[in-house]
């Protein structure tokens, strides 16, 4: 039963990304408001976006500055296109890499079976721009991710072609209960 190859195939197609749904781009953010703009900035910092701004007319009187954010060539290179969304994507930085198998529920070799599957994990080979401070005080999850093994939980599946992974909580914010239950 090879748990650790199944849930690692599962992983390689579904990388962590900056944000949790794609995103399209430009954007525009409003100045004044630092938690729409700081996440975009340090993206800016590390080369994958530009910014430039602009003054936006209001209806009633007035006008307010923005800050537009394009991807850069630096930013395309490391953009990952949605295929289901043209024009959409993410920046990912990287994928789970199981490093244990801790505990699985029994279950038996037939086809259909299923088992939950506790298990340890790491990123490896995290991009230069996932790393900097800027980027992971900007987005605490990256930071979160890279700092070390993490636990996770997935249920697998014995198909006709072997182990799979058939549901993989988000469990990014959940720890694990001592009878292997996610707990939020």
């Amino acid at each position: 039963m090879n748990y650790k190859s199944a849930i690692d195939t599962y992983y390689s197609a579904h990388p962590a990304c900056v944000w949790s749904e794609p995103v399209k781009f430009p954007v525009q953010a409003d100045t004044s408001d630092t938690s729409k703009t700081s996440g975009y900035d340090a993206l800016v910092d590390q080369g994958l976006l530009v910014r430039t701004t602009a003054e936006k007319k209001k209806l009633i009187l007035g006008s307010k500055q923005v800050n537009n954010y394009d991807l850069s060539d630096k930013g395309r290179s490391a953009w990952t296109a949605d295929v289901q969304q043209p024009g959409f994507g993410n920046f990912c930085y990287g994928h789970r890499k199981v490093d244990s198998i801790d505990r699985s529920s029994p279950t038996t070799s037939d086809v259909g079976a299923t088992t939950q599957v506790n298990y340890h994990y790491s990123f490896a080979d995290a991009p230069g721009w996932a790393t900097a401070a800027e980027t992971q005080n900007a987005y605490p999850q990256i930071r979160a991710d890279l700092d070390g093994p993490q636990m996770g939980l997935v249920t697998l599946t014995n198909t006709s072609n072997g182990w799979a992974v058939s549901s993989a909580p988000g469990n990014r914010n959940a720890a694990t209960s001592a009878d292997g239950r996610i707990v939020e």
